[in-house]
């Protein structure tokens, strides 16, 4: 027992020993950062807030190689000129011709390209497949509407946001930093027409349909286009396709001579529902019937089948001319 005893005492002075030898870890952070980070900070508030340098101007900026590079991050074959071109604006063009001049250079060395001519051709690559590819995937929608979502998709804001995420931000030779978005969109039009030229006009359209007519992907249409007479259109798209009159009945309603007055409105033709709407009135829970009846007629439910962004158009199927 004694003998259990030793033993048990030896073992606690072991342990006691090995925790005393432990080296806890330390941070071993230097007196210095603590002041030197509170200095840098107090200077950065005196300054007040900077404005944002373009990487243009850093030392180790190459622009040919990034030019390479961002045709491969795209997987496209550019024209290194092509694509440097794209990215030139015409206000950039016009200092850098100025600064030339001062410098005494020869006038036949002045002059430099500017991306119009190339966002011209682009905007209108860009326009002739997006209006094909929205004829062909939704070809019952009239009109109008395949004219308001081309719109959409064509607009300022829209292709300043795919630019913007290809990462043009850095590449637009400009007299702006950064660029403004009308600057952005015209770079990517640009690019376009620079892409055409280099590998061809099919490979423009691909580039249009993946990175332009994708923004519809989750899309709610209804967003995008929403009729501002319903009911006077519908009956204009019943007439037109033999559908039948036209005829809002009322289905339900609740509380009436309240504020929280309901309507359900339902919307016949040839005693077919067509679409139902609710409204806090008879008005407004009939257009809300009639634009329903015209997603279920134009097929732009938000249950819709998606669309489909790996067709290939033919050529022919799209209108340049």
């Amino acid at each position: 027992m004694s003998f259990l005893r030793s033993a048990a005492g030896l073992l606690a002075r072991a342990k006691l020993l090995e925790g005393a030898t432990t080296v806890q870890p330390r941070r071993h952070i230097k007196r210095w950062v603590s002041p030197t980070l509170r200095e840098l900070a107090h200077r950065q508030k005196k300054l007040g807030p900077q404005q944002p340098e373009p990487r243009s101007g850093f030392v180790e900026w190459n622009q040919r190689s990034e030019l390479f590079a961002f045709g491969k991050r795209l997987g496209e074959s550019f024209e290194l000129s092509q694509l440097q071109r794209a990215f030139t604006e015409k206000s950039f063009a016009r200092r850098e011709e100025e600064r030339r001049r001062k410098l005494g250079i020869e006038e036949a060395d002045l002059q430099m390209l500017d991306n119009s001519d190339l966002a011209e051709k682009g905007q209108h690559i860009a326009r002739a497949y997006v209006e094909a590819f929205l004829l062909h995937q939704l070809p019952k929608v009239p009109k109008e509407g395949l004219q308001a979502i081309a719109s959409y998709l064509l607009s300022t804001e829209t292709l300043a946001h795919v630019s913007s995420h290809l990462g043009t931000k850095d590449l637009i030779q400009s007299t702006e930093y950064p660029p403004s978005a009308e600057s952005l969109a015209q770079s990517l039009q640009a690019v376009i027409g620079a892409l055409a030229d280099s590998s061809g006009v099919e490979r423009a359209f691909l580039f249009v349909r993946d990175f332009i007519c994708t923004q519809l992907n989750q899309k709610d249409l209804l967003d995008v286009w929403t009729p501002q007479e319903p009911l006077q259109l519908l009956e204009k798209i019943c007439q037109e396709r033999k559908l039948g009159e036209a005829e809002p009945r009322l289905l339900g309603d609740c509380g009436r001579n309240t504020v929280l007055a309901a309507y359900q409105v339902g919307i016949y033709a040839n005693r077919q529902l067509l679409g139902k709407g609710f409204g806090e009135d008879l008005k407004t829970a009939t257009e809300t019937a009639a634009i329903d009846a015209l997603q279920s007629i134009f097929d732009t439910h938000d249950n819709r089948r998606p669309f489909d962004f790996s067709i290939q158009l033919e050529t022919k199927n799209v209108r340049l001319g």
